[in-house]
């Protein structure tokens, strides 16, 4: 009985897992492609870029930890 909603609970949060990651790669690729752009050197725009990518691999580490397979 409480199984069950544990197994659903894991789910949803799998799920939000992968959306976070989703939108955290996206947005480390934009601030990346911004950086590229960029004609001169702006520490903002590259301290941002870091961030982003830290946001991105810490999410990825946890969904290794978690042991999620994404299929597409």
């Amino acid at each position: 009985m409480f199984f069950r909603k544990r197994g659903k609970l894991k789910r949803d949060y799998n799920e939000k897992l992968i959306h976070s990651m989703d939108e955290t790669k996206q947005e480390w690729m934009k601030q990346k492609h911004l950086e590229e752009l960029s004609m001169d050197q702006d520490f903002y725009i590259h301290y941002q870029t870091k961030i982003a990518e830290a946001k991105y691999f810490f999410l990825l580490r946890e969904a290794k930890v978690r042991k999620i397979v994404i299929k597409r």
